[in-house]
């Protein structure tokens, strides 16, 4: 266990690393360090030491791989277990692969970004700065696993909205958020003006603590009830075509601006 802190005038964020195996983590925390924009953290590769160390560094950020060396605690779970112990560190998690249900689990979990090992190492770095700043990160791909997994009107019919924290309209329009619908067929179907639409959606973003649609999508996602969904009628949900990213960039990593349209 080790502390790697680039020397610097200007406050750089804590940025805790714990890869797969102790020999992958060791390169991850020694490629970041050459970044010089972070102070790191090198962790065990285990949930316990990982979940020690972040009680007693309190990182801006954690850097977790889905697979660790512990194979009795899911990646999920240790996300969780993160974000109860320290609610200020934000988790990035590894990915061998995007795959719908992994990306979507990892979101529901807590996490405010995935970073797939196919992706370009220069793109962590700038990966770790936006979700120290508070954005999401993820690929237009792996958005739109999360939207289409929001799109049957069923699934987000399964929320579970904090008890008084939205009124019964804003819930509404959180569910028709989740659906994809835009601004103008939120109106229609809730009978109100466009306007007013996003008046409840800047009220909605206040009160949740989120800054874009996009992440109202990620607060629906974490606050669907699993224990309705089987693997394969999740899995049939993510089918339908029909969201709509934020977004009109198609490829590279998306990072969420405020926006109520």
């Amino acid at each position: 266990m080790a502390h790697l802190t680039a020397v610097s005038n200007q406050i750089k964020p804590r940025v805790l690393a714990a890869d797969t195996t102790s020999m992958s983590t060791q390169l991850l925390v020694e490629a970041l360090t050459r970044e010089d924009q972070f102070q790191i953290i090198e962790s065990p590769s285990d949930a316990r030491g990982i979940l020690g160390l972040v009680k007693k560094e309190r990182p801006q950020v954690a850097v977790v791989s889905s697979h660790l060396e512990d194979p009795k605690r899911e990646g999920t779970d240790l996300i969780r277990k993160i974000r109860l112990e320290s609610a200020e560190t934000r988790v990035i998690v590894l990915l061998d692969s995007s795959e719908r249900m992994t990306v979507i689990e990892a979101f529901r979990s807590g996490a405010q970004g995935v970073f797939c090992r196919t992706e370009p190492f220069r793109l962590l770095a700038k990966c770790i700065q936006c979700v120290a700043n508070g954005q999401v990160w993820a690929n237009s791909n792996e958005l739109q696993f999360l939207l289409q997994a929001l799109a049957q009107p069923a699934f987000p019919g399964e929320l579970h909205l904090h008890a008084g924290l939205l009124s019964a309209r804003e819930t509404d329009v959180v569910r028709c958020v989740a659906e994809g619908l835009t601004n103008r067929q939120i109106a229609e179907r809730l009978k109100l003006t466009e306007h007013t639409v996003k008046n409840y959606l800047f009220r909605i973003f206040d009160k949740l603590g989120v800054s874009s649609r996009v992440e109202v999508v990620l607060y629906a996602v974490r606050n669907s009830n699993p224990a309705h969904a089987t693997p394969a009628t999740a899995m049939r949900r993510l089918s339908p075509a029909g969201s709509r990213l934020d977004s009109n960039d198609k490829q590279g990593p998306i990072t969420i601006r405020k926006t109520a349209t």
